[in-house]
């Protein structure tokens, strides 16, 4: 087996490989890529392309700087000053303020057709941002901060950064929250890890779930899984709903078995009859980026073809689930339910999918608004299905943390959507014919 095929199969390792998907994250989150790496993948930073190549075999949570030659723009490795920016060191007790600075753009002497020519004879670009500063009648004049926030703003101009992330649960709920929400249902990373808190995901357990995000709830929870137990996505119909975005955890082949579906038919069968039930795969990954001009992110497929030919096959998620599992499921019912479905009635699903699950078994609903889920409570209560039953909003607050300059983020979500718990219990009618 060769390098790249073992880190393959090896889905907690640290480096990366030809085939892994990655979340680029430009600009500390100014625009946020989803890619696969192979040699021929690129990757587009304003007018120019940079070519990916340079990131496969280097580790997650590496940083790179968009640099120009005379080849072309490319991607080197770049290593951040350990010192860091040094305010704590120097003088902030406030002695200099920005009352007397106007922005009559008469600052700076530096014009752009100065600029074009530096960057003719191969200047980089922290060199552009050197003679930016240098060239500033008022950069000495501004406070410690304002000097830090306008060399920030000029590096992510004339020298780009790019953020090697590692593609998981909470950094593809986190891309796609930001700017794309409506595709995971408006679920933020908060109500996703209470989710999986209240429906008890642990090793070998078998989780019941039904998923319309996309695959989002399905990919979490067969990562916390490990290639133990079973995440099976039931669905109404004949046609299972698209797990898409679980191709993007670079889950392992053992994993990608676990994942698995099975319609609502099959399960309530008195037999475990096999039929052929047609699989949705997307035919490429999705960009999600994000504009600072017009605010607004655009998911794409892109597709870049590998040079390279595999001889062997991953194993896709989702596939059909055998009918030695099915059978065992029938006797001993599900350990969990988890249910992530906001087209979907609440009361109308759970009430088919509750009798699937074991005695004591908990489970957790997933809606945008609250209103369902209340009536789906209510009907819950009334039919004495079960017990410890809850709404719970999840809360979050992003913190900037700076040195003296530590505060909540003057923006945040409103909400990340509601949750539905509580715990099957046993119907009396079922207790009276028992006895």
């Amino acid at each position: 087996m060769s390098i790249d095929e073992d880190l393959k199969q090896n889905h907690n390792s640290r480096l990366t490989y030809e085939g892994c998907n990655v979340l680029l994250d430009i600009n500390d989150g100014d625009r946020l890529v989803f890619s696969r790496l192979t040699a021929a993948s690129t990757l587009k930073i304003g007018n120019k392309k940079c070519s990916l190549q340079p990131l496969i075999g280097c580790a997650f949570g590496s940083l790179f700087q968009v640099e120009s030659g005379k080849e072309g723009t490319f991607l080197t490795r770049f290593v951040e000053n350990a010192e860091g920016n040094g305010l704590e060191e120097k003088d902030v007790d406030g002695s200099k303020d920005n009352r007397a600075l106007v922005d009559n753009n008469t600052a700076q002497s530096l014009t752009s057709e100065d600029i074009d020519e530096m960057r003719k004879q191969g200047a980089k670009g922290d060199e552009i941002v050197e003679a930016l500063i240098a060239n500033s009648a008022t950069f000495e004049k501004k406070t410690l901060f304002s000097q830090e926030k306008y060399r920030v703003k000029k590096q992510k101009k004339y020298a780009p950064r790019v953020l090697l992330r590692r593609p998981f649960a909470r950094s593809i709920c986190e891309a796609y929250f930001k700017k794309h929400p409506e595709k995971i249902g408006f679920m933020r990373v908060d109500a996703l890890s209470l989710l999986l808190c209240l429906g008890n995901v642990t090793a070998n357990a078998d989780v019941l779930v039904v998923d319309t995000l996309g695959g989002i709830l399905t990919g979490a929870i067969a990562e916390r899984l490990g290639g133990t137990g079973y995440v099976c996505n039931t669905y109404r119909g004949s046609s299972p709903y698209p797990v898409d975005i679980t191709r993007m955890f670079n889950l392992s082949d053992e994993i990608c078995k676990r994942i698995v579906h099975a319609s609502l038919t099959d399960l309530n069968s008195s037999e475990g009859q096999e039929e052929t039930l047609p699989v949705t795969h997307s035919s490429g990954l999705e960009e999600v980026g994000m504009s600072a001009e017009d605010g607004g992110m655009d998911i794409t497929p892109e597709r870049v073809p590998s040079p390279i030919i595999r001889p062997v096959k991953s194993i896709k998620p989702g596939q059909k689930a055998p009918l030695e599992a099915i059978k065992l499921w029938k006797e001993n019912g599900f350990s969990s339910l988890i249910i992530a479905a906001p087209e979907l009635d609440p009361w109308g699903i759970i009430k088919e999918v509750l009798p699937l699950l074991s005695f004591s078994a908990p489970f957790a609903v997933y809606h945008q608004y609250a209103q369902p889920l209340a009536t789906c409570m209510h009907n819950l209560q009334i039919e004495k299905m079960a017990i410890g039953l809850q709404i719970s909003e999840p809360w979050l607050r992003e913190y900037q943390v700076l040195p003296s300059r530590t505060h909540p983020h003057m923006q945040m979500s409103a909400f990340g959507g509601y949750i539905l718990s509580g715990t099957k219990i046993s119907s009396s009618d079922s207790l009276t014919s028992s006895n």
